[in-house]
């Protein structure tokens, strides 16, 4: 049997386009947590935190599933993430989807009007979802310092998709 590519089933010169784990969906993530932040500014770092910790609510809430699947050694994604949150909060910054500050503290990004008045324009259920668990996340980890996150990240980004390498390690056992 032949099987077909998916780049050979697209229209002639036209490439498929990816979404997912792209600039685009992450820049898409974080409307929905600046909007629930406001009038809150956050660096890079945290929003790389935010990021991981909408997608994989699961992880750090009884309340709330994960939105995306558990994948092994999800706990690395927190670590490798910057170059995609930094291109997508450039991508909606340069669409005047969210307010970039210069501070003593560095470059802050923030939710404006505008975000808010975007992000409830989306009505579907994978919009709510995000919306339930921004303001989770505004609500849970907004008064962490910057430090507290940091620390709360890196105590548990070992152990995030750590099980499939226990139930890989059980099925192996010969009893």
């Amino acid at each position: 049997m032949v099987r077909l590519s998916d780049s050979s089933r697209e229209a002639p010169g036209r490439e498929r386009q990816r979404l997912f784990n792209t600039p685009m969906e992450c820049g898409f993530r974080l409307l929905f947590v600046l909007s629930a932040s406001r009038p809150s500014s956050h660096d890079v770092q945290r929003l790389i935190s935010y990021d991981y910790l909408l997608v994989h609510s699961g992880d750090a809430s009884h309340e709330f599933d994960s939105l995306h699947p558990a994948v092994p050694n999800r706990g690395n994604e927190w670590v490798v993430k910057r170059d995609v949150v930094q291109a997508g909060l450039q991508l909606m910054f340069s669409r005047e989807l969210v307010d970039k500050r210069l501070s003593d503290q560095g470059i802050l990004f923030a939710g404006t009007e505008l975000t808010t008045a975007f992000v409830e324009l989306l009505q579907t259920p994978y919009a709510e979802a995000l919306r339930e668990r921004s303001a989770w996340l505004a609500e849970e980890f907004g008064k962490f310092s910057n430090f507290d996150l940091q620390q709360f990240m890196t105590d548990r980004v070992g152990v995030w998709g750590a099980e499939f390498e226990t139930m890989s390690a059980i099925k192996d056992l010969e009893l």
